[in-house]
C-alpha cells in the first residue's frame, strides 16, 4: 500500500526546491516560450530531485503539479527550446521511478471539462490533458491508470444525465494516451457527481473511479461509504492497484469557522479499506509532514496491538 501527497513538497520548498515555478499572464506575454521552457527545465529539474526525496523517505505515491510547464495551453511541448534537455530529465527520472516502484499520477484542475457544451471548452481540455499525457510519455509511464490523470466530470449544468453522455462522447475524442490513463473522481457537493453516477458513466466509456472518501460525505448517491468504496474499487483493473482519496475536515479538527468542504492541513482519521490493497492520495494541506505523521501513528497502534 503506497501513501502519496499533492504537487508541493513543503520541506524541499523550505530549500528553494520547487516544481511550480510559474508566471502571470503579462510575464508569458511579454517574455514568451523561451522563458517558459527555462521555468520548465527548472521545475523538472526540482521533480527529481522531489522523487528522490519521496523515495529516501519511503513516500511511494506523488501526484504532480500540472504547473511544472507554465502556460502550455499557448504551445507546444515540443516546441519549447529545453525541450530535448526536458527530455533527458524525465528519462533519468523514469528510469528511478520504474526501477522502484514509484507511482507517479496528475489531476488536472477543474477547468478540464469532458462534459461542457461549449466546444471552445472542449478543445482546450482535451489540449490540456493530451500535454499531461506527453509528460508521462516522457517518463516514459505505464498506459494505463496505474500512471493515472485523474479528473472530475464538471459541471451538471443542471442534468446530469445529459452532462454524463457528453463526457462519454467527449472521451472518445481523447488521443490513446491519455484514455487509458483516465479516471473520474466523486464530487463533494449533492447536486453534483457521486460514485453512483460514476458507476454508470464506468458502464460506457470503462474509466475507473477513483473514490474520495471525504466528498463521499457531501455527495452518497444512496450507497454508504464500504457500498461506495467497494463499487468505486471493482472499477478497476485486476492487475493495477485502486486508488483513493483521503482527507480530514478542517472544520471538524483545525478551524470551526473553515466551510465544510475545507481539508484539514493533518489527518485525523485513520483509513478504512475494508480489507483492500489501495493507493492512497492523502489530500492534507501539510502534505509531505501529514503523510509521515499518519505513518507514525499507524506504527504507534500496531505496536500497541
Amino acid at each position: 500500500m503506497r501513501f502519496g501527497y499533492a504537487s508541493i513538497n513543503l520541506t524541499l520548498g523550505a530549500q528553494k526546491i520547487q516544481v511550480n515555478r510559474s508566471m502571470i499572464k503579462s510575464t508569458f506575454m511579454e517574455k514568451g516560450v523561451e522563458y517558459a521552457s527555462a521555468l520548465a527545465l527548472a521545475n523538472f529539474i526540482d521533480l527529481e530531485k522531489v522523487i528522490e526525496w519521496n523515495i529516501e523517505h519511503n513516500i511511494m505515491f506523488y501526484r504532480m503539479s500540472s504547473d511544472m510547464v507554465p502556460w502550455m495551453s499557448e504551445y507546444e511541448i515540443h516546441d519549447l527550446p529545453d525541450y530535448e534537455k526536458i527530455r533527458e530529465v524525465l528519462a533519468r527520472c523514469g528510469e528511478r521511478v520504474a526501477s522502484s516502484g514509484f507511482r507517479l499520477s496528475f489531476h488536472p484542475g477543474p477547468f478540464n471539462v469532458l462534459a461542457t457544451n461549449t466546444q471552445s471548452v472542449l478543445t482546450k481540455t482535451i489540449k490540456e490533458l493530451r500535454q499531461h499525457a506527453e509528460i508521462m510519455d516522457l517518463l516514459h509511464l505505464p498506459l494505463s491508470p496505474f500512471a493515472k490523470i485523474n479528473i472530475h466530470v464538471g459541471g451538471a449544468f443542471g442534468d446530469k444525465i445529459s452532462a454524463l453522455a457528453r463526457f462519454a462522447e467527449s472521451y472518445v475524442q481523447l488521443p490513446a494516451n491519455v484514455q487509458r490513463r483516465l479516471t473520474v473522481e466523486n464530487d463533494d457537493k449533492a447536486n453534483m457527481f457521486s460514485i453512483t453516477d460514476l458507476l454508470w458513466l464506468h458502464e460506457q466509456v470503462k474509466t475507473p473511479v477513483v473514490f474520495d472518501y471525504f466528498h463521499h460525505k457531501f455527495c452518497t448517491g444512496g450507497l454508504s461509504e464500504e457500498e461506495a468504496f467497494l463499487a468505486a474499487y471493482d472499477t478497476w483493473p485486476s492487475d493495477i492497484t485502486p486508488v483513493v482519496h483521503f482527507s480530514s475536515s478542517k472544520k471538524l479538527h483545525e478551524d470551526p469557522t473553515a466551510p465544510p468542504t475545507a481539508h484539514a492541513d493533518y489527518l485525523y482519521d485513520e483509513v478504512e479499506t475494508y480489507g483492500k490493497d489501495v493507493d492512497i492520495m492523502f489530500e492534507a494541506k501539510a502534505k509531505e509532514a501529514a503523510v509521515m505523521e499518519y505513518r507514525q501513528y499507524l506504527k504507534y497502534i500496531t505496536h500497541e496491538e
